[in-house]
């Protein structure tokens, strides 16, 4: 079965030709994420997007052809249907509102406890979204006939149908309680409860592709939209079925994601950036993040190798980067990044090692936070890093696996459309070993460590 999978990620947008069968992408194309910048607020250009998308669709239906589309985007956002369209734009959430804004949502918002979703800045949290829309533009919002999570936007899109979902809902919006699968107080404060569409599988059939959309992508029959997921959910789904409880995910792009199954739920700290996210199933799980890839490009702007002579010279000398490079998330929010025995003359490879060592570093203290255990899978853009996996499997002790394959994402919404077969396949994992790293690795560990008052 070929699924198209349209991939919404906060730094690129996907269409994606899956092999379902075979867990396998077969084509892609992709386009930067903008951020319009007119308007009321910094907001996403959907249009270009759904422009872009439809094109795609054309092209990659034309040479592959598909049987569905699913779909997958990044959390923290959600859109504001009116009766044409958007009631207001798709709010940025790394825009950040005025302080007076920000401390009348605090006095609203439900306790860590009932959401298990973190305070955090701007509109990280999308209940602190739409209690800015409601507050700054209250004419526009009282024009809102449904408001939708951010996947189910573009299957409104395709097929003219409102809907939301439990892993969008269940992922720091304070909109939702995880343990008991429910919608959490703060609906009701925001008076909102009656324009929230109804909430569905992610592996539920959404609709089908409208006739003129269909025309546009040069359909010869309706094919089916699946309501879609949040993406790092879609990352976690291939594994649900693969491993026994306790293990770990580890999905990075933009962000850097760890979901600890069979992890601690009651242990998360709020304050540094661990949550409960809900999976495709509907269960809680314990997770922790920071914004890794972001991270990373600031810091390497993409240039750079691990070479065996910057690998000796950075671990030899301690050449380290403290957290956090981009401040306000992550398990050290409030710590301003220092590069420590850095000499004047760090070259491209030595920086890029540096932030290797750096994201597994981080990467394990997430890990720590949400008390995983067991095998750990690495999947996304870095799982081609090789220096980041046998440094995080150097700190942890714990096996890790490399999926191989360029997102997990794609594949993981793919899935929606098997959802109710056996999750249980083979995967494209390797395991990693410090064959990079000597014995010194954990000589530079046990400093930065210190750096960070860990023990």
């Amino acid at each position: 079965m070929k699924v198209a999978v349209l991939d919404v990620g906060k730094t690129n947008v996907k269409a994606v030709i899956v092999d379902a069968e075979a867990r396998r992408e077969i084509a892609a194309r992709t386009r930067p994420n903008r951020v319009l910048t007119d308007g009321p607020y910094p907001h996403f250009d959907v249009d270009g997007i759904f422009e872009f998308f439809l094109l795609s669709l054309k092209e990659l239906h034309a040479e592959f052809g598909f049987d569905a589309i699913s779909i997958t985007a990044h959390g923290a956002s959600g859109a504001l249907l009116g009766d044409d369209g958007l009631a207001l734009p798709v709010l940025d959430y790394e825009f950040r509102y005025p302080a007076e804004v920000d401390a009348a949502y605090d006095e609203i918002r439900p306790d860590f406890l009932e959401t298990f979703s973190p305070r955090l800045p701007g509109g990280l949290n999308l209940g602190a979204q739409l209690h800015y829309q409601k507050s700054v533009f209250p004419e526009a919002f009282s024009r809102v006939q449904a408001i939708v999570t951010y996947p189910q936007y573009w299957g409104w899109r395709l097929t003219g149908i409102a809907a939301t979902e439990v892993t969008s809902l269940g992922c720091h919006t304070d909109l939702w309680r995880p343990k008991e699968g429910r919608f959490s107080s703060l609906v009701e404060r925001l008076d909102i409860a009656d324009r929230i569409a109804p909430v569905i599988k992610p592996s539920n059939v959404l609709g089908h592709v409208t006739e003129e959309i269909g025309a546009r992508i040069g359909l010869a029959r309706p094919v089916p939209v699946y309501c879609g997921i949040h993406d790092s959910n879609a990352s976690l789904l291939p594994h649900l079925g693969q491993h026994d409880a306790p293990f770990a995910v580890v999905s990075t792009g933009t962000w850097v994601v760890i979901f600890a199954v069979g992890g601690d739920l009651d242990h998360l700290d709020p304050k540094r950036d661990t949550l409960a996210n809900v999976d495709a199933l509907g269960r809680a799980v314990p997770s922790a993040r920071f914004m890794g890839g972001r991270e990373f490009e600031l810091l390497t702007k993409g240039r750079g190798k691990a070479t065996p002579e910057a690998i000796r010279r950075v671990v030899e000398q301690c050449i380290l980067l403290t957290p956090s490079v981009v401040p306000g998330c992550g398990p050290f929010p409030d710590h301003k990044h220092r590069l420590v025995n850095a000499p004047d003359d760090l070259n491209e490879d030595e920086t890029y090692v540096v932030a290797s060592l750096y994201t597994a570093l981080m990467t394990q203290a997430c890990l720590d936070l949400t008390r995983a255990a067991g095998p750990i899978i690495v999947e996304g853009p870095f799982a081609r890093n090789v220096l980041y996996a046998e440094a995080l499997g150097s700190a942890t002790g714990r096996q890790v696996l490399a999926v191989s394959s360029s997102t997990g994402t794609s594949v993981g919404a793919a899935l929606l459309a098997l959802i109710s077969s056996d999750l249980d396949v083979n995967h494209d994992g390797q395991r990693t070993s410090a064959r990079q790293l000597s014995e010194e690795f954990q000589r530079y560990r046990a400093e930065w460590n210190a750096h960070l008052k860990i023990r």
